[in-house]
């Protein structure tokens, strides 16, 4: 199953998104971004997604973590394209690397 691991930043007006917001954020910009997301099984699906660690309201960041699993595979590149397109200002991808778990 390919795994997707990037880094992104959180500043400006994003620094006062929860965390809680920030997974939701994250989950709609990867749907409008049409990237082949990996959703759980059962009465409520969603995408693998997981940030390593949750900032505290309003802290600005320059690395924080993230991994989400993917159906099929993508280009790095190509993922971090289709997903800085949908996300707000504040929130940038810094790096982007494909895993195999």
């Amino acid at each position: 199953m390919p795994k997707m691991t990037f880094t992104f930043s959180k500043k400006g007006l994003m620094r006062y998104i929860s965390h809680l917001d920030l997974m939701r954020l994250f989950m709609r910009a990867m749907r409008r971004a049409d990237l082949p997301l990996k959703m759980t099984e059962g009465f409520s699906p969603h995408p693998k997604l997981s940030i390593k660690r949750a900032l505290k309201l309003g802290l600005e960041s320059d690395n924080e973590e993230a991994s989400i699993l993917l159906k099929e595979l993508i280009d790095p590149v190509e993922f971090k394209e289709r997903l800085k397109k949908q996300l707000p200002e504040g929130i940038e991808i810094k790096h982007v690397e494909r895993n195999f778990n």
